[in-house]
């Protein structure tokens, strides 16, 4: 599959300052396939170290992390030459291995010349690790999501769509009917396939929508295993616990994730740590609410926000939605599409690199989210429907004035009274 990630692998390679690569992203969102091929396509050879189902070369790695050595113990065990330039080495789930990632500094600092990219599905929870330390500034960071709907539209074989909506999304003019609704029944069905690239390839290969709903288990089930392995029991079942209640802390009307949900009597000292091991796992998208002043990162509150999983076709599985309801043209009114929109949107932001809040007035109204670009706020509301009428996003727009505003909903596109109509499928754009 095409991914747009490897536009940053080849920046790296071409760079002057190459440093070693991390990239960080949740288990089964295509690291390791995106990694090999940019490997075979860029590189003559590709020396590949998995360090949790190679345990004698891992440890092996371990007992010195001089980087000379390193080289020379992976030539003897591969019984081929390591040319700088020439070869890509890739250290995969080093996480397992927590010497190896302390290793990354001695190749910056003593052997720049080689080519190494490192990956892991839990290097977020490697990172705040005693034992060692991290090679911080020695290292090159980058994170890989599940396929954005631009990337599902690749996939698909309707790349050809991409300009015509980025071309009407910067004009603001109205899309073709036929067009349009051919895109929104493709966003339709991106929220049930989603973007993990196993569920998306069983998808091009069936060509049926229900054949992805064991593969999401699946996936569903690796994470859990992963709570247990890397967690100690008591935070594995905090953390378990709190996974569970995403779809209903969004069902609420008031969606900030309250610990009491969990369970009677919790609080952020019982669970803070299994959120943020969700988070730092890659598993989750904490949205923080915050006020409308620059830069949104200083004015967060801390202690309101929303968790959305990683990817749309997960938590649609996980919440267990009736899916043909979701392909319809028009959704019954008792199908909560608001949460699943909201999670399509905000990892589509954050995909594009936006660090995503959210904005209440007084709990009398609140926006969906709220993007910086450069010095500028830009409010963003987020609608299931054609039905664009809300009174939040006209009050923050009277309270704060902004040089423009976005409504996502399925309307086509337009710009009328300052604010940019966006439909849904368009959010790759913004």
């Amino acid at each position: 599959m095409k991914r747009e990630i490897i536009n940053n692998l080849i920046n790296w390679n071409e760079s002057k300052n190459r440093k070693p690569l991390i990239i960080h992203g949740a288990r089964q969102v295509g690291k390791t396939y995106i990694v090999k091929e940019f490997g075979k396509q860029y590189y003559d050879n590709l020396i590949y170290v998995n360090f949790e189902t190679n345990q004698e070369l891992s440890s092996q790695i371990s007992n010195t992390i001089d980087a000379k050595s390193v080289i020379n113990k992976l030539e003897l065990f591969y019984g081929e030459k390591i040319i700088p330039g020439k070869t890509l080495i890739f250290f995969d789930e080093i996480q397992a291995n927590e010497r190896a990632l302390t290793a990354l500094k001695y190749f910056c600092e003593d052997t720049p010349e080689y080519h190494i990219i490192a990956a892991g599905s839990l290097l977020g929870i490697a990172i705040n690790r005693e034992n060692y330390s991290f090679p911080v500034g020695k290292v090159q960071m980058i994170n890989m999501y599940p396929l954005s709907f631009k990337e599902f539209l690749i996939a698909i074989g309707r790349e050809t769509l991409i300009n015509e909506i980025q071309e009407h999304y910067e004009s603001n003019e109205r899309m073709d009917s036929d067009i349009h609704e051919l895109c929104l029944k493709l966003y339709r069905t991106y929220l049930v396939v989603g973007g993990m690239p196993e569920a998306v390839q069983i998808y091009l290969d069936e060509q049926k929508i229900i054949s992805t709903i064991d593969i999401q288990s699946e996936i569903l089930q690796s994470y859990e295993r992963d709570m247990t392995k890397y967690a100690s029991n008591s935070l594995s079942n905090r953390i378990i616990s709190a996974f569970d209640s995403i779809p209903v802390q969004l069902a609420k009307d008031n969606q900030k994730f309250q610990y009491k949900v969990i369970s009677r009597g919790g609080t952020s000292s019982i669970f803070g740590e299994a959120i943020l091991w969700l988070k730092n796992s890659g598993i989750v998208n904490q949205v923080y609410k915050a006020k409308s002043e620059l830069p949104l990162e200083m004015h967060k509150d801390l202690a309101s926000f929303k968790l959305y999983m990683s990817d749309v076709g997960l938590f649609v599985n996980k919440a267990r939605y009736p899916l043909y309801q979701i392909d319809l043209t028009k959704q019954p009114t008792m199908i909560a599409m608001g949460p699943l929109t909201e999670h399509y949107v905000a990892n589509e932001l954050r995909i594009k690199g936006y660090e995503t809040y959210y904005w209440e007035s007084d709990g009398k109204a609140e926006l969906d989210f709220l993007i910086q670009k450069d010095i500028d706020i830009v409010p963003i509301e987020v609608r299931t429907s054609v039905h664009t009428k809300a009174r939040s996003l006209d009050l923050y727009m009277k309270t704060y004035n902004p040089k423009y505003a976005i409504r996502i909903s399925e309307k086509n596109f337009g710009f009328e009274n300052n604010i940019k109509s966006v439909p849904l499928y368009a959010v790759f754009c913004i």
